[in-house]
């Protein structure tokens, strides 16, 4: 017998099953160059390889919107033009697909925002896609499993989760992969439990795959060849945790309201219209967090105006009460395909999110143009991050009032009454949440950047991540300040980051006031439990 812990997970569940050693096969392209009149039949197969991926996707799409996003990558420019530009260069197909591939996932792996950084995984779905069209191979098929099983691999695309029966797939482990990616979040919405980033699991089992295995996602905990008496705690365990699951699913038709009276905005933090959908069930207020950066890193240019207008009109339709929108936060570490910067020595505290947006006014322009056609719709709010000074927010609150002037001069309708406010996450913005107060409509704190600043700790450095801490006395102040603030002046104070949907700090952010809570899907039920028990 042997256990293993895991830190991080945002699933949960008992499990008990045995293992199911899931191995890939290899798709590693021939690097051999090919002759200048082989090019443009190389080219040829590629187009028929890309017309297979895209029927394939277009089906899978109608089954699972996640594969919209995927079909969307598979045809998109930069990918095909890179494709066809590195055969172009005498490289066979297998090899063009792998380069591009790896210059796509590189962008987005080095993203230190989570729910970016796994995008990643999206890109490297494609890719093995394509290659096992053009090397005429048929990848393997989990969803032939028959038995009950906890599935260990490498890591898992979206492509192999979604054939997953959750009859027979009890749970999942990988060693790669992050919380906050596809395979993640399709799981979690199968009600299979899962851990990623389990580091050497694969070596555990490849000298006895026929082992047992308990898991419990919740706790972080795995238990390789479990004895008899460890077996039968974790049926005990499973059977109590199914009955514990059904208890909290009851509660989504109470609204979050403390002990006290108090009612919480309860709300999800969202990427595209796909995720608001997905929350629904849930009973959500809306979404505390529309990230607006994916909109434009899908695209192969700075998504126009009209783009934009379809996207935030479809969230917005879906959205039962809110949709707050964070206009464009790339820079740093968020990249785009298509938009080279300059290289800075210290990115995270360079040129980025709303120092762009008020320095390329008009792609701002078109941003704030599109949401507030999109509040003709439902209630939208603007949220402008990394704000450091008042005359920052007074810039960004002109331009807004300059686009609206334009529209009703151009009579397009929006919502003359919409609110801007700003994301609390640098130290000059806690010490200024007075003055912030006075013209914001609301504060939404953002504890990862907030945190990482505080205490000067790269949060995506390995080498200080016990010293990335939300409960630091430095983070807990920090917070109670912002809300205290924002309070004095009577506006609404949420938080939209990690710490949201942290079981543990949810009980004090509700002493300390806090008036909204957005968090991930997978945390909704248990943050909506704890606000109603305390």
């Amino acid at each position: 017998m042997k256990k293993i812990h895991v830190e991080k997970t945002t699933s949960r569940g008992i499990v008990a099953a045995p293992v199911y050693l899931y191995k890939d096969i290899d798709l590693t392209p021939d690097q051999n160059k090919i002759e200048p009149e082989q090019i443009e039949p190389e080219k040829q197969r590629f187009q028929r390889s890309k017309d297979k991926v895209i029927e394939e996707l277009r089906e899978l799409a109608v089954e699972n919107e996640i594969f919209g996003a995927h079909l969307e990558i598979a045809e998109d420019f930069t990918l095909v033009e890179g494709v066809l530009g590195k055969i172009s260069e005498r490289n066979n197909a297998e090899e063009a697909v792998s380069k591009t591939i790896g210059e796509l996932e590189a962008i987005f792996s080095a993203i230190d925002d989570a729910y970016m950084k796994e995008r990643a995984a999206d890109i490297c779905d494609i890719g093995k896609r394509y290659l096992a069209k053009l090397k005429g191979v048929t990848l393997p098929d989990l969803g032939n499993i028959d038995r009950e099983v906890v599935v260990v691999a490498k890591d898992l695309f979206p492509s192999d989760t979604v054939k997953l029966n959750p009859e027979y797939v009890r749970g999942i482990i990988t060693e790669e992969g992050g919380v906050t990616s596809h395979v993640s979040i399709l799981a979690n919405n199968m009600r299979i439990p899962i851990l990623v980033g389990v580091k050497g699991i694969m070596s555990e089992l490849a000298e006895n795959k026929d082992l047992y295995i308990c898991m419990d996602a919740g706790a972080g905990e795995i238990v390789i060849d479990p004895t008899e008496e460890e077996l039968n705690i974790y049926q005990e365990k499973k059977v109590q945790y199914e009955e514990s699951v059904r208890q909290i699913e009851t509660l989504r038709e109470k609204e979050p309201v403390t002990k006290d009276g108090k009612r919480i905005r309860l709300c999800v933090n969202a990427g595209n219209p796909e995720d608001v959908k997905n929350a629904l069930p849930m009973k959500i207020d809306g979404v505390g967090l529309f990230r607006s950066e994916l909109v434009y890193m899908e695209k192969d240019h700075f998504p126009t105006e009209e783009e934009q207008f379809e996207i935030y009109k479809e969230a917005v339709k879906l959205s039962p009460e809110e949709l707050t929108i964070r206009t464009l936060d790339i820079g740093g570490d968020k990249g785009l395909p298509y938009f080279k910067f300059e290289e800075e020595d210290n990115p995270f505290l360079g040129w980025r999110a709303i120092r762009i947006c008020l320095e390329k006014r008009d792609m701002f322009k078109a941003q704030i143009r599109a949401i507030l056609r999109a509040s003709a719709f439902g209630n939208v709010r603007i949220m402008f991050p990394m704000i450091v000074s008042p005359e920052e927010l007074r810039q960004a609150k002109e331009i807004v009032e300059e686009c609206k002037k334009e529209l009703r001069q151009e009579e397009k309708a929006f919502d003359e009454q919409i609110e801007t406010g700003m994301m609390i996450e640098t130290p000059a913005s806690v010490l200024l949440a007075e003055e912030f107060a006075k013209e914001a409509d609301f504060f939404s704190i953002g504890t990862n950047d907030l945190t990482q600043y505080l205490l000067a700790v790269d949060r995506g450095n390995k080498k200080i991540a016990a010293m990335y801490d939300f409960f630091h006395p430095a983070v807990l102040r920090a917070v109670e300040t912002i809300i205290k603030a924002g309070h004095k002046e009577g506006i609404m104070v949420g938080m939209c980051g990690e710490m949201a949907g942290d079981p543990k700090a949810v009980p004090l952010l509700l002493k300390m006031g806090l008036d909204e809570f957005s968090v991930s899907a997978a945390n909704l039920d248990y943050v909506r439990k704890i606000i109603l028990e305390n």
